[in-house]
């Protein structure tokens, strides 16, 4: 009897260890740089899932879709275009990273084309025929999915880059600060971005800036996802609160902002990170605003990179439509 208790001591005290080592796992996140959507949605996804019994460690890196490709990395988040052409190898990636996986969409971002009000460039048909007059950021050497959305607002009127007259930039905020130095007459802002209301208040004399308006028809849908299959267009009313609506309302760009993950990450985790990202919106949101946009019902659009089986679980479990 004494020997049975000891063994059965022993397996209980064996189970509870396994228990404390799982419990005691480390979950690694990639954020971003320090200010960007991915340095502060995965601050916030982070903290959240600390509280809710998943351990993880953030860590603020750049370029990082490969490490999760590979591994390294059990988590980190992208826009839905740039994830598709990592995952394939295509667009500004030269390289497959086939053992991505999606965890789901943490909210919309939504950004366009602007320039300075005094061109009266209202909508993407006041490009045509002017085009050549007009300088254009271009080249993003240090963000290279920017001149993807560009391309694709572009295409949208029928245009194309070589239409215009092109000025390198080195990154998305520089493009937008050119806007506000009057270096170019358009570049790609996104909704109530900081820079981009600065650069307003530097074009005042010129009525600030103003997004152009993309045409929704079919066909130049068709065209704007070309480029950017996962994106869509958004019809947002006038506000003179909102920087670049102030005027009129105008169709934008929206690209879903997507958590990933690797193929051998586990099915139970992968379960639980959806779960908690799913059902905490409050908490998340008063951690990072953008969340307020969350839609859990939409949470898993088609996209070219598959979705992980552990969150195609949570989803099926609980009514939401996964589209693959």
């Amino acid at each position: 009897m004494t020997n049975m208790k000891t063994l059965i001591g022993g397996g209980l005290t064996a189970l509870a260890m396994s228990a404390v080592a799982a419990s005691a796992q480390v979950v690694t996140m990639a954020t971003g740089a320090q200010g960007s959507v991915a340095y502060n949605s995965g601050q916030a996804v982070g903290r959240v899932a600390n509280d809710n019994g998943i351990t993880v460690r953030t860590q603020p890196l750049v370029g990082y879709l490969p490490l999760i490709n590979s591994g390294e990395v059990d988590f980190g988040f992208s826009n839905g275009v740039e994830a598709a052409f990592a995952y394939s190898g295509t667009g500004n990636y030269d390289r497959a990273s086939p053992n991505m996986r999606l965890v789901g969409v943490m909210f919309p971002l939504t950004t366009s084309i602007m320039a300075p009000c005094d061109l009266g460039l209202a909508s993407v048909q006041d490009l045509v025929g002017r085009a050549g007059d007009l300088r254009i950021a271009s080249e993003y050497a240090s963000s290279t999915i920017i001149p993807y959305y560009i391309a694709g607002g572009l295409a949208n009127a029928g245009l194309s880059y070589d239409d215009f007259q092109q000025v390198p930039v080195a990154s998305f905020v520089d493009g937008i600060n050119a806007l506000g130095d009057e270096l170019v007459d358009i570049a790609l802002v996104s909704l109530n971005a900081g820079a981009g209301q600065q650069a307003s208040v530097q074009l005042q004399d010129r009525g600030g800036l103003c997004y152009i308006s993309l045409d929704d028809s079919e066909e130049a849908v068709a065209a704007f996802n070309e480029y950017l299959p996962a994106g869509y267009l958004v019809s947002l009313p006038q506000n003179e609160n909102i920087n670049g609506l102030q005027d009129y309302g105008a169709n934008l760009m929206r690209i879903p902002w997507m958590m990933l993950t690797n193929a051998d990450v586990s099915d139970d985790l992968v379960y639980d990170m959806t779960r908690i990202v799913a059902e905490n919106n409050e908490a998340l949101t008063e951690a990072f605003g953008l969340f307020r946009l969350a839609r859990t019902e939409i949470m898993a659009p088609a996209n070219e990179v598959p979705y992980h089986p552990g969150a195609v679980r949570y989803y099926e479990e609980h009514g939401i439509p996964v589209n693959q």
